[in-house]
């Protein structure tokens, strides 16, 4: 975009982790040629502190973010000065002349560390690193049984077992297609934001509340948005210093960031610590799961951060029927880019921990793992069933999800296949994964946000317009960046209507043409905005019914419509909606009283979340001489409800997946103790490529939602969740017989390779495990899991009956 007298801006980013700002000297910089000014954090004293949306608990601590640093700096990449220039290549230049001096100060990046009484505090005004401390607690909620009677008594009772673990969810980036751009045009009567982001709507209000302009003077536009995956839900400081500098100068302004500065100062997603108890009898049946996170917030707070940690509290108890449940998690401030929601927010953590624990406790039993989760599942009949978080699932068929994926994937084949190579002794072993999920997504009934303190609703809108020559305009308040919207709702609208699909035109990411909306996150864009069209249509429908029947000399109750036609029940007389419109256009012969309208608009609240659920198994070789994993086979059943398009599910399906796997094989987001983010460029940062990863086979049941018309359920999320716990539960099941315990996510060939050889030490010299004397999980100095196992390894041995 270029906009006449458009100036272009560069920021300089602090190379220190925390350092106080003793002087940012701008003077050489606005002597540069080309520049037009050069600010610093002192200089603006209009910036308003970024927006955090959700206070978890009354209690939470909330530091001040401005949009450039004023006195210090607290992550590496914090802005600390503008420049605005004519050029991009001038702006860049006269950052450079910009002389900044830091006085350090300690660093803290470990969330372990960071809660010890003496460690270097993040922002010592607040006093601590712990953010906040949310609970739940189903005693209290009185939506199951004690977690402390359930671990006492298994631990007393020789006929039950406590298995404990501690895992580690790893720092991710988001890593979108496009980065982020923004425009900004202040010359007229409304400011105009361009920006690429995913929540248009959200931002121009969080613009007015923290920048006191006006609502109705600022219109956002979200055009073509290169992906976002969350990492574009965001209000960004970028936006915010574009817009000031924009209104000092009078002028258009534009910011670009490039890929590195994408890497280390757009919001990253993931990091936790996960301290799991599971206690179950010796039978397989679970009695109880205890999950106490450390999460870590980074530096500051996003948008919705702080609350990600608690949409996976009411999904660790996934599908599974499980008495009694505690969660607690401690938000943590450190001296790194700050967290906020990524693919999935807070579920696929929950999951991993989760499935990772089946796995873990199956060991411990003796158990072949797909039947210890058979024994402790909801069944179909079962639905609709209240979970001991709380939840209603509305339905669901984990039994034929998992049927249909066990005979794609030719199980027992593979099974065979990995006896015989363990037997053999190959260099190369065969590991089988599961992963049986489910997932709440469609955010979400705004009653239950307010219960959790969301600073949002959850409702959305549409609207539809009929034009005389029988086309239609629907405009939409969910915001696409990538996920087939104008497609998917022109379906709809056409199914409903009986018009021409080529006739249907969709308007979506304008605040000004689309005035009403909550965007596109979270699965929600069908299973909520795509419902609000639904509404949309059926009161265009029934504005057209008695004009209909006026035309048709009938009365409206004997009209039928189907296929875009209303016709007189039992005879041939019809008039097709199109008509309808080009009537109510020229308005000659209206029933007296009736509006000259059919446009139609519809808000949608949901009564409920949506819950797809689906069975992911993967099998894996890892070659024992080198660490390096290859994903031989992928197998999905997904159960998304009613599919609208399959195209755009399987779409979903496989970019999820791809995210998935390289959370569990490839992508981390690594820090040095001083703060300096070491995987700042897509050489270091792994993104995996086409070749990177395996041919997906996709199946599908369906179990239609009972929460809305359409039987609809999210699948934007779904290969997000579900693949990661499967691969890192097969590349384990490859060589745990070897004495391999756990792996540390990303499972990349040395991390293989090490933990072959810790597992050497504590096995026999024909490969057998020694099986060390009880223990749990402990954490390592700076929160690195240690996990040890009890029990023998599940072998895949034949059954009586010859079932594994």
């Amino acid at each position: 975009m270029v906009l006449p007298g458009m100036v272009h801006l560069a920021v300089l980013r602090s190379p220190m982790a925390h350092a106080t700002l003793d002087s940012v000297d701008t003077s050489a910089a606005k002597d540069a040629p080309g520049v037009f000014g050069a600010w610093s954090g002192a200089d603006l004293s209009e910036q308003g502190g970024l927006p955090c949306a959700w206070p978890i608990t009354a209690d939470m601590l909330s530091p001040t973010h401005n949009p450039v640093a004023v006195d210090e700096v607290r992550h590496a990449g914090e802005i600390v000065a503008v420049v605005a220039a004519r050029t991009k290549a001038e702006a860049v230049d006269a950052v450079e002349l910009i002389d900044v001096r830091y006085t350090a100060l300690p660093v803290v990046t470990d969330m372990v560390e960071a809660l010890k009484d003496g460690s270097p505090l993040v922002h010592a005004s607040l006093g601590s690193n712990r953010n906040a401390v949310w609970r739940f607690d189903s005693a209290d909620a009185g939506t199951g049984s004690s977690v402390d009677d359930a671990l006492s008594t298994a631990e007393r009772d020789g006929d039950q077992i406590v298995v404990e673990r501690t895992f580690r969810q790893q720092r991710l980036i988001p890593a979108f297609m496009e980065p982020r751009s923004t425009v900004v045009d202040p010359t007229a009567e409304q400011i105009t934001m361009w920006s690429a982001t995913q929540v248009p709507h959200i931002l121009r209000l969080m613009i007015a509340m923290t920048q006191g302009i006006p609502e109705h003077k600022v219109r956002v536009i979200a055009p073509d948005v290169g992906g976002g995956f969350g990492g574009k839900l965001q209000v960004t400081a970028e936006e915010i210093v574009t817009l000031m500098i924009a209104r000092r100068l009078g002028k258009p302004a534009k910011y670009t960031e490039t890929r590195s500065e994408s890497l280390l100062a757009a919001h990253h997603g993931r990091d936790q610590i996960q301290k799991l108890r599971l206690s179950a009898r010796r039978d397989g049946t679970i009695t109880g799961l205890d999950v106490d996170l450390l999460a870590d917030m980074g530096a500051y707070l996003g948008l919705v951060g702080p609350g990600v940690p608690i949409l996976g509290a009411f999904m660790f108890n996934a599908i599974y029927k499980i008495p009694a449940y505690r969660f607690t998690c401690t938000n943590v401030f450190t001296n790194k880019t700050f967290t906020d929601a990524y693919r999935g927010a807070g579920r696929p953590e929950a999951t991993f921990g989760i499935e990772r624990m089946m796995d873990e406790l199956a060991v411990e039993l003796a158990m072949e793992p797909l039947e210890l989760r058979k024994k402790n599942w909801i069944a179909h009949e079962e639905f609709p069933f209240t979970t001991v978080a709380g939840l209603t699932y509305d339905s669901g068929n984990y039994e034929a999800a998992t049927d249909e994926a066990v005979r794609l994937f030719d199980y027992d084949g593979l099974r065979a296949e990995q006896r015989a190579r363990r037997e053999r002794g190959d260099v190369v072993q065969l590991g089988i994964g599961i992963s049986t999920f489910t997932e709440m997504c469609g955010l979400a009934p705004s009653r239950v946000l307010g219960s959790l303190s969301y600073g949002a609703g959850g409702w959305e809108s549409a609207s539809i317009r009929m034009l005389p020559t029988g086309s239609v305009e629907v405009i939409t308040g969910v915001s696409a960046h990538g996920q087939g919207h104008e497609t998917a709702w022109s379906q709809i609208v056409a199914d409903k209507l009986g018009v021409p699909f080529d006739k249907i035109e969709v308007i979506h990411g304008d605040t000004q043409s689309s005035p009403r909306g909550l965007d596109t996150y979270g699965s929600r864009s069908l299973v909520v905005g795509g419902i609000a069209v639904v509404k949309a249509a059926e009161k265009v429908i029934e504005k057209a019914r008695p004009i209909a029947a006026h035309m048709l000399e009938a009365s409206a109750d004997d009209l039928d419509f189907a296929d875009g036609v209303f016709t007189v029940r039992g005879t041939q007389s019809s008039k097709s909606i199109g008509d309808v419109a080009l009537a109510v256009f020229t308005s000659h012969d209206l029933p007296d009283g009736v509006e000259p309208t059919l446009d139609s608009e519809a808000a949608y609240d949901p009564e409920n979340f949506s819950y797809p659920h689906g069975t992911h198994l993967c099998a894996t070789e890892v070659d024992t001489e080198t660490g390096k994993v290859t994903i031989r086979s992928y197998v999905c059943v997904d159960d998304i409800g009613t599919v609208v398009n399959p195209l755009i599910a399987d779409g979903q399906i496989h970019g999820g997946l791809a995210q998935g796997i390289a959370q569990a094989l490839y992508e981390e987001a690594l820090y040095t103790e001083d703060g300096q983010l070491t995987s700042g460029t897509l050489v270091d940062y792994l993104v995996p490529t086409a070749p990177d990863l395996p041919h997906f086979t996709t199946g599908r049941t369906i179990t239609p939602a009972t929460s809305n018309p359409l039987g609809v359920k999210g699948v934007g999320e779904a290969g997000t969740i579900a693949s990661t716990p499967a691969v890192v539960n097969s590349v384990l099941d490859a060589v745990r017989h070897l004495g391999v315990h756990d792996i540390e996510m990303p499972c990349s060939p040395q991390r293989v390779w090490r933990a072959l050889q810790d597992g050497a030490a504590g096995a026999d010299t024909d490969g057998t495990p020694v099986t060390p004397a009880p223990a749990v999980a402990t954490g390592g100095p700076s929160g690195t899991p240690n996990v040890l196992s009890t029990g023998a390894p599940v072998e895949g041995s034949v059954q009586p009956g010859g079932e594994q």
